[in-house]
Parts: C-alpha cells; sequence; structure tokens
C-alpha cells in the first residue's frame, strides 16, 4: 500500500490541489489525513469540498477543526489565529461545518501497524516538539508507526534501545523504516510550512518496501497571499507564507 501523508492544509487552496495532482503521479492507494483542514488561510469552503471528494481517505481532526466547528474555544489561541477563526466561521458554509463536526477525533488506527493522530497519541492538541515529547507520545502508541501533524515541522522519531532518536526532514527526503523499531512520523504542512522551505510538505509511506519519503512541492503562493488579503485577514497569514515561517 502506498498512502499519502499529509496534514495542517489551513484553508490553503492552492497548496492542497498542488500536492494532490502530485500525489496523482504516485499511484496512492490511501489518503491519510492529520487534521486542521481550517484557520489561517482564505478559503475553508473549497478546501473542504475537495477533501470530501477524496475516495480511501482516513482523517482525524485539528485544533482549528475543533474552533471553527465552534467544538472548542479561541481560549489558547494566539490574536492572530483567532482572528482567522473568527473569519472562518462568519464565511464556512453549513454543510462544511457540519463535515467539521464529523471528523473523527484523534489518535485513530488505520491499520494494524499505523496510527494517526493531529498532535499525539494521548493528546490530539499535544505538541511533539522533541525527543522528550516524543519519548511520552510513544508510551501511548499502540501500533509500530504512528502518523502525527500540528508542529508543521517535517521531523521523525525513532525508538532506539535505550533512547529517541529524532530527525528533521529537510527538502526531498527518504527515511528507511527498520523493521524493529518504532516510528513517530510528521510530514509537516501543506498550507503553512514553518521550517523556512514555503514549499508544500506531505509524506509517502510505502508499507511493501518500509519507506517514508518527504516531498515538497511547489504551489502558486502569490495567488493564496492575494486571496488572504483581499479577505482582509491578517496581512501576517500572507506574509508568511512566502518564508516559509
Amino acid at each position: 500500500m502506498r498512502y499519502l501523508i499529509f496534514a495542517d492544509i489551513h484553508s490553503n487552496l492552492e497548496a492542497l490541489h498542488s500536492v494532490l495532482e502530485f500525489a496523482q503521479t504516485k499511484k496512492i492507494d490511501h489518503y491519510l489525513f492529520l487534521g486542521d483542514l481550517v484557520g489561517y488561510g482564505a478559503s475553508p469552503n473549497e478546501v473542504i469540498e475537495t477533501m470530501a471528494e477524496l475516495e480511501s481517505l482516513s482523517l482525524v481532526r485539528g485544533n482549528h477543526d475543533k474552533a471553527v466547528a465552534g467544538l472548542e474555544s479561541t481560549d489558547m489561541f494566539n490574536p492572530v489565529a483567532a482572528a482567522a477563526i473568527y473569519w472562518t466561521r462568519s464565511r464556512i458554509k453549513p454543510e462544511a461545518k457540519q463535515f467539521l463536526t464529523q471528523i473523527k477525533t484523534g489518535p485513530q488506527k488505520v491499520h494494524r501497524s499505523l496510527t494517526i493522530c493531529h498532535g499525539s497519541p494521548f493528546d490530539e492538541d499535544y505538541y511533539i516538539f522533541g525527543e522528550f515529547d516524543a519519548a511520552e507520545a510513544f508510551r501511548y502508541l499502540r501500533t509500530k508507526i504512528g502518523f502525527f501533524g500540528h508542529t508543521h515541522f517535517p521531523v521523525v522519531y525513532a525508538v532506539r534501545p535505550g533512547y529517541i532518536e529524532g530527525q528533521a526532514l529537510v527538502g526531498n527526503a527518504e527515511v528507511h523504516l527498520e523493521p524493529k523499531l518504532r516510528y513517530l512520523i510528521n510530514p509537516g504542512s501543506v498550507g503553512q510550512p514553518r521550517d523556512r522551505n514555503p514549499f508544500a510538505s506531505c509524506g509517502i509511506y510505502d508499507s511493501q518496501d518500509h519507506t517514508f519519503r518527504l516531498f515538497r512541492v511547489k504551489y502558486d503562493v502569490v495567488r493564496a497571499q492575494q486571496k488572504i488579503i483581499a479577505s482582509k485577514l491578517p496581512r501576517s497569514l500572507a506574509e508568511r507564507l512566502a518564508f516559509g515561517i
């Protein structure tokens, strides 16, 4: 099986379209989405409509999805993120909001060896930012491989004898997954990368050859920026896209 692993679209339709067009060239069998369809960007309805049309999709909700759906307050969001939540709430269509409310809470076991979550296997809102966080997350992971999002940074953590090994993934990268090890893998963000690479980030997991490949996909950043500015969202949300921050 070949899985497209992707997360954190954040209403960036241009980035999503480019990633899905790229995936069509890779003979993907199943899509695994790790949360945050909405927030920050200017195309929440279009992103949800596009995702709803995908066949063979498993997904979990993110914290922005919950907030836009009214399932969580914005108290824990920074002012810019909260402003984008309020903007999205005011413009989202009823059917799109309904889609958000029906997304499952992570973690979700999608195969005997695979788990997907947004933040971590023990808390959907928890950030895994280093080996210490990963060690705690591995205690709750019930499969050999877990895919997570939320941080917008592509990284692989592995449980080795006596320690947790973290490896940041830069550019297009390939990781061979050793059969005896357990892994937590973040494919980065489709719609708002934060690793100083503005290209959309996604990954492909191949269960046959035991590899995870990270890909960076070019998209029309300028168009995404123009839509954010025209929509009167905070201008910083447009500016950051050009720098991948």
